[in-house]
């Protein structure tokens, strides 16, 4: 029964990606071949709209053919007209269907930015293109020895995304970390916390740089699986007995808005500062949603 349940859901999945990837297909190439600004801003609510119904039906098929209790705190007041810059921690591809759940329709459509190479993935490379995802090669630092002309492209990518974004509402998307979470990763890292890898800065600071004062709040995400990591096969497999999630807006700091990350090494210093007291705060978080769902427990049974 398990590898039927695994195929159905997989099935319909996949379905449902097509069947809204087609007229957004068509949106896109009008969008494409008609380069104008008035045609392309006619044509963004409808590929928003499209994407949105899309995470709607995914969302669905979660709360309806998974047993997983969802569990979700804070952000009573969001706007789907806003402008916002989401931190999350990073576990897992099941965070990104847990983003889109607890903020589809309720904040602008969630954009990430998405290494270069995920433009091939079939069918979503070009969904993520046509909804102006940002694609970022996030060259090696080996990389960037070899060729110093290398450092600044993310920079001037990420310049010229926000530069879009800022003509409409928009949620720019970082997980902070950079990789999803592993016990080894967190060893390996030494990191100062308990249940998370160390925060980077720079795509933060790089956002910040770019449209700081165009964003009204962070939303600060926090993510935790009390009952173990899950992947994809076992979200579809109903391996998932709880997701808990908590959402703290947060004012942007003021005092590192205008500031240079990569040329001035006081302001990065105190943006490094910034960011490490946000994660502790984070990590305090984590442990709080797990031990409420440990004393939960016993009553969900």
């Amino acid at each position: 029964m398990l590898p039927l349940r695994v195929a159905s859901i997989a099935l319909l999945a996949t379905l449902s990606t097509l069947l809204h990837c087609l007229p957004l297909f068509a949106v896109a190439l009008v969008k494409a071949v008609l380069p104008f600004e008035r045609v392309r801003l006619a044509c963004n609510p409808w590929l928003t709209g499209i994407a949105e119904s899309w995470i709607a039906v995914n969302s669905a098929m979660m709360a309806h053919l998974t047993r997983t209790r969802f569990h979700a705190e804070g952000g009573a007041d969001l706007q789907v007209d806003g402008h916002y810059l989401v931190l999350a921690n990073h576990q897992s591809w099941v965070d990104i269907l847990v983003l889109q759940r607890v903020f589809n329709r309720r904040i602008p459509l969630l954009r990430f930015f998405l290494k270069r190479q995920l433009f091939w993935v079939p069918v979503l490379g070009l969904a993520w293109w046509a909804l102006d995802f940002p694609f970022m090669r996030r060259s090696t630092r080996a990389e960037i020895a070899r060729r110093p002309e290398l450092a600044g492209r993310d920079m001037a990518a990420t310049r010229r995304a926000c530069a879009k974004f800022r003509a409409i509402p928009v949620a720019v998307m970082n997980f902070v970390e950079g990789t999803r979470y592993t016990s080894a990763k967190h060893a390996a890292q030494g990191s100062p916390y308990a249940h998370l890898l160390k925060p980077k800065s720079g795509g933060v600071a790089f956002v910040l740089e770019a449209m700081g004062d165009g964003l009204q709040s962070i939303l600060d995400v926090t993510i935790v699986y009390p009952g173990g990591v899950p992947t994809l096969l076992d979200l579809f497999a109903d391996r998932v007995p709880e997701v808990r999630v908590a959402v703290r807006p947060r004012p942007i700091p003021q005092e590192l808005l205008g500031g240079g990350y990569e040329s001035d090494r006081a302001y990065r210093v105190r943006f490094q500062a910034w960011m490490n007291a946000l994660w502790a705060d984070k990590d305090a978080d984590v442990a709080r949603l797990l031990g409420d769902a440990a004393r939960a427990a016993p009553h969900a049974a």
